[in-house]
Formats: C-alpha cells, sequence, structure tokens
C-alpha cells in the first residue's frame, strides 16, 4: 500500500513539472500580433562598448551575444530575448514604445517551475516602466513565491530592451 502511494506521489510531482514548461507564444506569432499592419524589416544592434558593459551589469554576465535583433516601426520596438532562470532559457517578447514597455510577454518557458511569471497578474507590472541611468526600472517589481530565478530573469530582460532601445534611432 506505502509503495503505490509513493509511485502516485512521485508520478503526480512528474506531471506539475512537465506542466509548468510550454511554447505560450511563437515568436513569429508575437511579431505579427506586435505589427499588425506588416512586420518591419529586422535589425540589430551590437554589443560593444558602453552597451556591452551596461549590458553586463544588468544580467550580471556576459552577453552570450554580440548583437541583439529587433523589429522597429517609429519609435515603436519588439525585442526577443532569451536569459536563463534557474537552469534553462526563458524567451521573453519586450515591446518598447517611446521608452516606456508597453508589453511583457513570456513565450517559451523551459523551466520545471515559475511558470507564474507569464500571466497578466504578473507582467502588468511591467507596463509603462523606464529605466533610470543606471539602468534600474523606475518602479520595484513585487517577486512570486517560488519563483525568484524567473522573476529575476524577467525583469532583467525588461531593463535590457529598454537599454537597447534607448541606443537606437
Amino acid at each position: 500500500m506505502k509503495q503505490k502511494i509513493v509511485i502516485y506521489f512521485v508520478l503526480l510531482l512528474s506531471v506539475s513539472s512537465i506542466q509548468a514548461r510550454g511554447i505560450y507564444q511563437e515568436p513569429a506569432e508575437f511579431l505579427n500580433e506586435t505589427f499588425k499592419k506588416g512586420l518591419p524589416q529586422a535589425k540589430v544592434i551590437w554589443l560593444t562598448g558602453q552597451i556591452r558593459a551596461d549590458a553586463t551589469k544588468i544580467l550580471q554576465h556576459k552577453p552570450d551575444q554580440l548583437r541583439v535583433r529587433y523589429w522597429q516601426k517609429g519609435q515603436r520596438s519588439a525585442w526577443i530575448l532569451n536569459e536563463i532562470g534557474k537552469e534553462k532559457p526563458i524567451t521573453v517578447g519586450v515591446i518598447v514604445n517611446k521608452n516606456k514597455i508597453e508589453k511583457v510577454k513570456v513565450l517559451i518557458f523551459r523551466e520545471s517551475r515559475g511558470d507564474e511569471i507569464r500571466h497578466a497578474f504578473f507582467t502588468q507590472q511591467f507596463k509603462k516602466a523606464e529605466i533610470h541611468s543606471d539602468t534600474q526600472l523606475d518602479r520595484p517589481i513585487d517577486g512570486i513565491s517560488g519563483a525568484t530565478m524567473s522573476v529575476r530573469a524577467l525583469t532583467k530582460l525588461s531593463r535590457l530592451a529598454l537599454l537597447l532601445s534607448s541606443k537606437i534611432k
């Protein structure tokens, strides 16, 4: 009897950790939703010099790439960025409009827990956020118990998108 109960709980825990992972929206779909009247040509920003130093400060590690792709129409830009949560990358779409966050959306979540960051109750905190000259957000972001690393990753990516957006014309 005890063996059956243990097996049941192991299976239950396995299923719940698998459920946290998922593709919530394909990056291409996110971009098409962002730019309904036609997707602009992708552009790149090179992570060199002071931009690289600031990105390193935000991420708390050197960026994995030398350039970041973005899409821009007027003062509105879309960024698809990745950052490690606890062990695996989280893919996030960030829309910046006039140097303020318009929207943050978790596109792909690969971790076994912490996927609560994908819900609107959490992501709406970033709406209209800006960064100061010290690359910090202009407001505190409330965490989620059990999702600390995912919260940090999303906050870093939001700050990075705002920084990069401020560097493009």
